[in-house]
């Protein structure tokens, strides 16, 4: 009988321990030993020499459009992506149709997802009007990664915008809360120009710069009275990193692979409404301005959030045309380029996509290659050059901004739990994702002492 299921013999771990050779050896789906396994004996043997071995990498930002939106997407197509570009858990968004506001909708989901989804998964609950006095409730349900707030309309019904509203839901739990932070009532005051203007670049005078600033500022505000610690997602601008710089004691920080790769008017003139996202793709110095956050740690993790919809859709004039793109497939090719072009260390991304994430939301036995944990890996070829093909993108929707781009580092296989679930570009087996789970005991409530730099933190 074999000592171990697999050991993943001679790569490089990236690991909280540093960056070294180190074999990984599997037992009963959990890494049971990192170090020379030279000699031990599997029922699999991975041979990794020449290539990084990350944790499973966690995207907490998607939309799989299940259900009521499966032609631009579903469950099984959406893993199968992520496991194709090396993603092993997903948090996936609660604007379908219906929304994802209720129990019911929460265990159609899960139900939907069980021998269907290729990676681990957690849905978001979505906060509204009619759900706030249950949403502490909600959160706590198995197979929730928390409550998502949009403060601003973008795909879908979901909307809290008021102060009074806001506050209301950030009272309403303890869990930390994602958000969607562009201003509601300057988005309205602001539609005339995009549709005077009727082409994609003025989607930028549209969701302005201070649409999100403001929104984030109300946000910070209302959530140090409710001490509420909140998610900004894909910040977009200058001015908003730079004020949430000053609140990491209240407010933790997404970027997406989109506004770190892409930049207007440029993306806009190739793409048209194919770049089209909220918040927008701003110009190279707000681009700069967020990689500037990610060097000085204001960044806690990555998202793709990755939105797709159907070239039909997306090629109506604009504004009539949906905002969002896919991204989960394309996450890690994308980041490791930017690795190999040096904006950010291979250490500085495996806390944004591996250890930020689980330790953020509470995740019980991810983000970590230690004894005793999952064994999801990550396997990446870090001087592979490959370019981003259409035939390669497995998102129903059949499209990306970044077909045709060239990156060097590139995922070539995925396991989970110990199960070889993608090599090489293929995908093997069955589907095994599997809920994730959360710590049930969180870290205590904030008490809103603003700037932890002048406060001795």
């Amino acid at each position: 009988m074999s000592a171990f299921d697999l050991i993943v013999r001679g790569g490089t771990c990236v690991s909280h321990d540093g960056i070294g050779p180190a074999d990984i050896a599997v037992r009963d789906g959990r890494i049971a030993g990192i170090g020379d396994y030279g000699r031990a004996s599997a029922a699999t043997v991975i041979d990794a020499v020449g290539l990084h071995l990350l944790p499973g990498a966690i995207d907490t930002q998607v939309h799989f459009r299940e259900p009521g939106g499966e032609p631009k997407e579903d469950l099984e197509s959406g893993s199968r992506a992520a496991v194709l570009g090396g993603i092993t858990a997903v948090f996936e968004m609660p604007n379908t149709t219906p929304p994802t506001t209720t129990p019911a909708a929460l265990a159609d989901k899960l139900a939907r997802a069980r021998g269907r989804m290729w990676c681990e998964h957690a849905f978001f609950v979505g906060a509204t009007p009619g759900n706030i006095v249950e949403l502490a409730a909600l959160e706590r349900l198995p197979g929730c990664c928390g409550v998502k707030l949009f403060m601003g309309s973008s795909t879908g019904d979901l909307l809290v915008s008021g102060d009074a509203e806001v506050a209301t839901v950030l009272r309403s739990g303890t869990r930390r809360i994602a958000v969607h932070a562009e201003d509601e009532d300057r988005l309205r005051e602001r539609r005339p120009l995009a549709v005077a203007a009727a082409y994609p670049a003025a989607h930028l005078e549209w969701r302005d710069e201070e649409a999100a600033l403001r929104a984030t500022r109300r946000l910070v505000a209302l959530a140090r009275v409710a001490g509420r610690r909140v998610h900004v997602l894909h910040v977009s601008s200058a001015a908003e990193m730079e004020y949430l710089a000053a609140w990491k004691d209240i407010a933790s920080v997404e970027v997406t692979p989109q506004h770190l790769t892409l930049s207007a008017p440029e993306c806009y003139a190739e793409h048209g409404t194919f770049a089209q996202m909220n918040p927008p793709i701003r110009d190279a110095s707000h681009r700069d301005r967020l990689w500037q956050g990610v060097r000085e740690g204001v960044v806690d993790v990555l998202g793709s959030d990755h939105a797709p919809h159907t070239r039909a859709e997306k090629a109506k004039p604009y504004p009539s045309s949906p905002s969002g793109m896919p991204g989960v497939q394309t996450l890690l090719p994308l980041m490791l380029d930017h690795v190999n072009a040096g904006r950010l260390s291979l250490l500085r991304l495996m806390d944004l996509v591996c250890a930020g994430p689980a330790r953020l939301f509470g995740l019980i036995g991810k983000g970590r290659l230690a004894v005793g944990y999952d064994a999801d890996i990550t396997v990446v070829d870090l001087r592979a050059r490959r370019t981003i093909a259409a035939a390669w993108l497995a998102s129903r929707c059949g499209w990306s901004p970044f077909i045709d781009t060239a990156v060097t580092g590139w995922p070539t296989a995925t396991i989970i739990r110990g199960q070889v679930v993608m090599r090489e570009g293929e995908v093997l087996g069955q589907a095994i994702g599997r809920p994730l789970r959360f710590q049930e005991t969180l870290a205590p409530s904030i008490t809103g002492h603003g700037r932890a730099a002048d406060k001795g933190w």
